[in-house]
C-alpha cells in the first residue's frame, strides 16, 4: 500500500480567501493527502474543508522556513503557495529560500490555482 503524500499549502494574506476557495473545489482529491500549512492559512482551510491540516507557524515567524526544512527532510512531496506578486512581504527572503529549497529537492511548487489544479490531476501523480 502506497503511503499518503504530504501536500502543504502557503498563502499570503491577498491569497487566502483563493487558497480556501480552491481547496473547497478540490476537498475530495485533498482528502488523499497528509495536508499542512503555514499558521492562518492551515487553519482556514481547515475550517473551509472539514479536513484537518497540521499547521506550522506562520509564514512572516518562520512557517516557511519550517516547511522548507520538512521539504529537505523528504516529509513533504508537493506544495501549493498563492503568494501575491504585487505586493512585497517583508519575509521575502523566506520566501525566496522556500522556493529554492523546493527546486534543490525537486519537489513541485504550484504559485498559481491552474497550477494547483494542474497538479493535482497530473497522471505523474
Amino acid at each position: 500500500m502506497e503511503k499518503k503524500k504530504t501536500l502543504a499549502l502557503i498563502a499570503h494574506d491577498g491569497k487566502k480567501q483563493e487558497i480556501c476557495q480552491w481547496a473547497k473545489n478540490n476537498a475530495e482529491r485533498l482528502r488523499n493527502f497528509n495536508l499542512v500549512g503555514t499558521g492562518h492559512t492551515a487553519a482556514l482551510v481547515e475550517e473551509a474543508t472539514g479536513l484537518p491540516v497540521k499547521g506550522y507557524l506562520s509564514g512572516p515567524l518562520g512557517g516557511d522556513q519550517q516547511i522548507g526544512a520538512r521539504i529537505a527532510e523528504g516529509k513533504i512531496d508537493l506544495v501549493v503557495f498563492l503568494w501575491d506578486p504585487l505586493h512585497t512581504q517583508p519575509h521575502d527572503p523566506d520566501v525566496k529560500a522556500l522556493l529554492r529549497i523546493a527546486a534543490v529537492y525537486d519537489v513541485p511548487i504550484a504559485t498559481t490555482r491552474r497550477g494547483a489544479d494542474l497538479m493535482l490531476t497530473s497522471p505523474l501523480l
